[in-house]
């Protein structure tokens, strides 16, 4: 990971507090236009939250980030990594790419609006949902972006709504 890469994603690590409890993680490199990768690595995380009896919302909601997340770094991006980290009480789904960056976060969060090539459309991709779709199903995004850097995104999916309740500090 390049310098600045490591700078954006320092300020956006998971936090301490679920480094220290058990964890499962998976790992994927992806590839510029590997188009594969996000469907294999989809796939793969939703066998290993079914095999742990995560319920079936739990499980297409973090399945659906996954897929977009990696077909962001797919699309936009010259190369990429993805970690799933399932902790008792959440999901974290993290990608990492080094790429353009997204130059107006806001915009790109708006559904429709797409900086996907001619290429890509053609080929059925970059409609313009995929954040905004991490965003539905997720219950907490946060993306730090430069341009011309690269860009990180971590979207957590809590595994009850009691403890989004809680972490949220309503109680």
């Amino acid at each position: 990971m390049n310098e600045k890469l490591e700078k954006l994603y320092s300020m956006n690590r998971p936090d301490k507090e679920s480094e220290s409890k058990p964890q499962i993680k998976l790992e994927f490199k992806i590839g510029e236009k590997d188009f594969n990768v996000a469907g294999e690595s989809a796939l793969k995380v939703k066998k290993t939250l079914q095999q742990l009896g995560l319920k079936t919302e739990v499980v297409r909601n973090v399945a659906i980030i996954v897929y977009e997340a990696v077909m962001n770094v797919v699309i936009h991006a010259n190369y990429g990594h993805l970690k799933v980290i399932i902790v008792p009480e959440k999901v974290v789904v993290l990608t990492e790419d080094t790429g353009i960056g997204i130059p107006d976060l806001e915009l790109a969060m708006k559904e429709g609006y797409s900086t996907a090539t001619n290429e890509i459309r053609e080929m059925g991709f970059g409609a313009g949902m995929g954040l905004p779709n991490i965003k539905q199903y997720s219950h907490k995004l946060n993306i730090k972006s430069q341009v011309g850097v690269g860009t990180v995104l971590e979207a957590i999916v809590y595994l009850s709504f009691k403890d989004k309740i809680v972490k949220a500090g309503v109680v």
